[in-house]
């Protein structure tokens, strides 16, 4: 949802707690390291730099800088940086938005909760700004190695490309014209797809180092080899926040090191090395679409991108612009197995053929108002492949109004034809309508003008597809992996069962 939680500081670099050594005294904090082990850490950053330029093809342009910073540094650059960080504000403005479409619940607070994950999961991170790698000092050297060759790979990338500009190419502040909101709608993916593309590349590359003792590598992956990886990648239970948390939040947290790595694979395997490390870092796919089919990237697909007309003059007068986007496919996919289930989410989410949402808040909204959904206006206008999977789609997420609402109320004496759904709700009017292949949804604007924004959508929009441009994410689903990727997180459960503890819990195909 709108780039609002993209944070500029230090890349989509980072990797997650590998397993503690307990002895009992569960409260004791680790001890650190002594100066030997710190010195062989250190040593093994250029051995793994080197296997990683050899594994990737990206070439070593000069040493990493690196750092040994204690677990109480961690938390105090963590808290830090959330506090201060422009993305972090932007992302309390999303959160109401999430809220409205029912990806979160209202009572749920965003901020403590991803202090929580983020202080359980991180330790240790590639700081583009710096250039340097943050290594542990409480945990072994070997427990680490595998790690830094996924760290590693992002310092490599950072050399090829500047992951500071390549990653982070959204356009700033709210949009409050029509051309404004079209250019944010065009280039509205391509963050997305790069965090997926900077995680996917580092995933192979620790797997790769990993298999070493094997003889295997990632290339060499039979598919039943990668299905039990994505299932390792998907596992929550090595993360106890994690696992508790809304799916929106598992959903967007994973799809990056997931689908990235899926998508490196596919790519790896058709078009070699080159292909999928420098060739895709030339050359990145632009949208969560491509990313969950590398096929239609190789193949130069068309992505659908719709268009917004100029609402303003309906709007500007009693709402002020607040949020808008792509509804991607990632999204659709989330939305569906939260309202539907996964199994119709599998069934629906590939029938998905594009989507927009715009959110304004009411300007006669008192402060304490301006911090609840109740302030917010949306609309959200979708199309798909063919009208069953257009249908499917309104019934579920028609059938989430009771869930979001007080007072909800069907006023079928309001609908105009067999197309319309109209509800009275605590906070304002529904209106939910189906033509052909396309649903418009409208939460919180009057009957009247929920219809003239529905057919001023539906007015612009053009019968073909139009690929989308390089630039921005708002896609909600994934700006949220951009604010956790970007601070060194990542699923812990693999990172335990590839560290020098765990190598007997994965053994590849033969």
């Amino acid at each position: 949802m709108a780039g609002a939680v993209l944070l500029a500081g230090c890349t989509v670099a980072g990797w997650s707690q590998v397993p503690a050594q307990n002895n009992g005294e569960a409260d004791k904090p680790p001890a650190p390291m002594t100066k030997e082990q710190a010195k062989e850490l250190f040593r093994s950053v250029d051995q793994i730099l080197k296997f990683v330029s050899s594994d990737t093809g990206l070439p070593v342009q000069h040493s990493v800088k690196r750092k040994l910073i204690s677990r109480e540094e961690v938390n105090k650059y963590l808290k830090k940086k959330f506090d201060e960080d422009e993305s972090t504000r932007r992302m309390q403005r999303s959160e109401l938005v999430l809220k409205k479409f029912g990806l979160l619940d209202r009572d749920f607070h965003l901020r403590p909760f991803l202090l929580s994950l983020l202080t359980e999961q991180i330790a240790g991170f590639y700081d583009n700004k710096t250039k340097t790698v943050n290594l542990l000092d409480w945990i072994e050297p070997d427990e680490q190695k595998p790690v830094l060759a996924h760290e590693l790979t992002h310092a490599l990338q950072d050399q090829k490309v500047d992951l500071t500009k390549w990653s982070d190419v959204s356009l700033e502040g709210v949009s409050r014209t029509v051309q404004d909101d079209n250019r944010h709608l065009q280039v509205d993916e391509a963050d997305t797809a790069r965090e997926a593309i900077a995680e996917g590349q580092a995933m192979a590359t620790f797997i790769d180092y990993t298999l070493q003792p094997s003889g295997k590598t990632l290339a060499d992956a039979p598919a039943e080899m990668m299905s039990r990886l994505k299932g390792l990648v998907s596992d929550t239970t090595g993360s106890p926040v994690l696992a508790r948390a809304p799916l929106l939040l598992q959903e967007s947290l994973l799809f990056p090191y997931s689908d990235g790595l899926n998508f490196e694979h596919a790519v790896l395997v058709k078009g070699g090395r080159d292909a999928a490390f420098a060739g895709v870092l030339a050359n990145p796919p632009s949208s969560s679409s491509e990313i969950l089919h590398p096929d239609q990237y190789m193949a130069h697909t068309p992505v659908p991108v719709l268009r917004m007309p100029d609402i303003h003059p309906l709007l500007d007068a009693a709402w002020e612009p607040y949020d808008l986007g792509v509804i991607g496919e990632l999204d659709v996919r989330i939305l569906a197995e939260l309202f539907g289930g996964r199994e119709l989410s599998e069934g629906l989410t590939p029938a998905w053929n594009g989507g927009i949402y715009y959110a304004a808040q009411r300007k006669a909204a008192t402060p304490a108002e301006k911090e609840t959904t109740a302030s917010l206006g949306l609309l959200y206008y979708s199309r798909w492949k063919n009208t069953d999977s257009a249908s499917t789609f309104l019934r579920i997420y028609s059938a989430q109004i009771a869930r979001k609402y007080s007072n909800v109320v069907r006023r079928q004496k309001d609908e105009v034809g067999d197309g319309e759904q109209v509800y009275s709700t605590s906070e304002g009017d529904v209106l939910l309508s189906i033509s052909d292949s396309s649903v418009f949804v409208s939460e919180g604007f009057d009957l009247a003008l929920a219809r003239k924004l529905r057919d001023s959508i539906a007015d612009v929009q053009a019968n073909g597809p139009v690929r989308l441009a390089q630039g921005v994410s708002n896609e909600p689903a994934l700006s949220l992996s951009r604010l956790l990727g970007s601070y060194g997180v990542v699923k812990p459960a693999l990172f335990d069962r590839y560290t020098s503890e765990g190598h007997s819990q994965f053994k590849p195909a033969h």
